[in-house]
C-alpha cells in the first residue's frame, strides 16, 4: 500500500508523543526554550533518560538545540511549532450552506442548524426526509435552554431544501439509509430524543449535536455561492 509521505510524519511524530514524559517535555516548551538541565529539574527525569526522549523528539521534528550565544557551553531545547501544527487533520470541507437532514425534520435537525448557526458563519438549515407536521416543542424548549435560536418551527422536505453545493448531513440513521452516501454527504448518528420525550433526552442530544458542530466548524471553509 502506497502511503501519503505527510501520513507517515505526522503518525511519527503522534509516536514520539505518546509516551508522557515525552508530552511533557514538548508542553514545557510551549512558552520559552529551556535548557536540559532546566528541563531535568522540572521533571525530574534522570539525565540518562532525558537525552533518550530529547533524541526521540528530535528526530520525530519536534525539537531542535540551539547554543547558546552567551555561554557556549549551554544548549537550549526549542519547540518546533510547524510539527505540532503539522498534527491538524488536513481534511477540509467546503460548503455554501449546510443542511441538517432527520427523518421528520422535528427535532435533531432543526436544533443542528440552530447551533451551526451560533457557531459558523455559513449558513445551515434543517430537512426531513419524512417531515412531520411540525416541530417537537421540546426542541424549541431546549433551544432556548441553551440561549440559540430557531429560525422557523415549520418543517420541510429535503427535496425541497437541498441545492447543489450544500453539505448535507444526516443526524439520523434512517435519514441516511434513505439518502445514501455520496460526495457532499456526512452521517452522525444521533439517537432520536422523541420517543423518550424528555428535556434531559433533549439536552443530551444537544449536547452530542454541539460537540459534533465545534469539531466540523474547524475543517469547513465557505465554497463558492449556490
Amino acid at each position: 500500500m502506497d502511503m501519503d509521505p505527510s501520513l507517515r510524519r505526522r503518525a511519527a511524530v503522534h509516536h514520539a508523543l505518546a509516551d508522557p514524559a515525552r508530552l511533557a517535555i514538548v508542553e514545557a516548551l510551549m512558552v520559552g526554550d529551556l535548557a536540559s538541565v532546566e528541563l531535568r529539574r522540572a521533571l525530574d527525569l534522570p539525565s540518562n533518560l532525558l537525552a533518550h526522549h530529547l533524541g526521540v523528539l528530535q528526530e520525530a521534528g519536534l525539537i531542535g538545540r540551539t547554543r547558546s550565544h552567551a555561554d557556549r557551553r549551554r544548549a537550549y531545547v526549542r519547540l518546533i511549532p510547524s510539527a505540532l501544527r503539522g498534527l491538524t487533520p488536513v481534511t477540509r470541507v467546503t460548503a455554501s450552506r449546510v443542511v441538517f437532514v432527520c427523518t421528520r425534520n422535528a427535532a435533531r435537525s432543526p436544533l443542528a442548524a440552530a447551533i451551526w448557526a451560533a457557531r459558523s458563519p455559513i449558513p445551515a438549515t434543517s430537512a426531513g426526509t419524512r417531515p412531520g407536521p411540525r416541530v417537537n416543542p421540546r426542541t424549541l424548549s431546549a433551544a432556548r435552554r441553551h440561549g440559540v435560536s430557531l429560525d422557523r418551527v415549520g418543517t420541510r422536505h429535503v427535496a425541497d431544501v437541498v441545492r447543489p453545493g450544500d453539505l448535507v448531513v444526516a443526524v439520523c440513521d434512517n435519514a441516511y439509509r434513505e439518502l445514501g452516501p455520496g460526495p457532499g454527504r456526512a452521517h452522525w448518528s444521533v439517537p432520536d430524543p422523541g420517543p423518550v420525550d424528555t428535556d434531559e433526552i433533549f439536552d443530551e442530544v444537544f449536547g452530542q449535536l454541539s460537540e459534533r458542530i465545534d469539531w466540523l466548524t474547524t475543517l469547513t471553509g465557505p465554497g463558492p455561492p449556490s
